[in-house]
């Protein structure tokens, strides 16, 4: 099973090697007579993930607010640029790591906190107010993919996840397109502000937040499998990286709504 999430699909592939050893952490671990049992480590559960993700959005949180009010306006543009390209490198190191490193995790938050930071900052400059409601917007839809998950109305079928992972896949091929193309001074109207740049960024949005159904069954088998507690940093990771995508396409479609653009 696979899920957009390059980070929660390691998850799953550690799930699969776990059912085919036929026992799970925190079961009776398979023994022979003359040697003795590893220790068996405690299984990951729901709390370990929520806790470990809300710790995260907390230092990104942190990190943000340092940035905006410590990082002179002169420098802003620098900090965006320098945080951005840190923070992909953090990104693509821990995505393909075989497990996460709480360390490198956390610095990825502190990194990214600083990218968010200036990005909010220089919308709110331009638009009174914009960066709350992009926030409150951004957990209130990760709150309602939760509730539809949890009630089952959403579920993560093998049609569902071939169709979103097409889908994101094909997002971000039109988004590094766009970029490579602006760099030349072609600019093909996706960011630009007009009504196709608003139903971009709603399908942008949408995406995001199915997205997230996908990374929320990966989590459950991860639990159900009884990986062990580490890979809650895993999970988390991959979840605040979603929350970050969905806020900042929220935040760019609410500047196109109140007539502007910010490439």
């Amino acid at each position: 099973m696979k899920s957009s999430n390059p980070v929660l699909s390691r998850l799953g592939k550690a799930a699969e090697q776990q059912r085919t050893a036929g026992y799970g952490y925190g079961e009776p671990y398979p023994t022979t007579p003359g040697f003795a049992a590893p220790p068996v480590a405690r299984a990951m559960s729901i709390d370990d993930v929520v806790v470990k993700t809300v710790v995260l959005l907390g230092i990104t949180a942190v990190s943000a607010i340092a940035a905006w009010t410590l990082v002179p306006d002169s420098l802003t543009g620098a900090a965006w640029i320098g945080a951005a390209i840190v923070g992909l490198v953090l990104g693509f190191v821990i995505a393909f790591s075989r497990m996460a490193n709480p360390a490198l995790v956390v610095t990825y938050a502190i990194v990214e906190g600083v990218f968010v930071g200036m990005v909010s900052k220089t919308f709110e400059a331009f638009y009174d107010g914009i960066v709350l409601q992009a926030v409150v917007a951004t957990f209130g839809v990760f709150a309602l993919m939760t509730i539809l998950y949890t009630n089952r109305v959403i579920r993560s079928s093998p049609r569902f996840r071939k169709i979103m992972i097409g889908a994101i896949g094909g997002l971000f091929m039109v988004m590094l397109l766009n970029f490579v193309l602006s760099l030349f001074g072609v600019h093909t109207g996706l960011r630009g502000g007009g009504a196709l740049s608003i139903g971009f960024s709603l399908v942008c949005i949408v995406v995001a937040a199915l997205s997230f159904v996908l990374d929320f069954d990966q989590i459950e088998q991860g639990v159900r499998a009884g990986l062990p507690q580490r890979y809650s940093w895993t999970c988390a990771f991959g979840i605040l990286v979603g929350l970050i995508w969905l806020y900042l396409e929220i935040l760019r479609l609410l500047s196109y709504l109140q007539g502007g653009s910010r490439d």
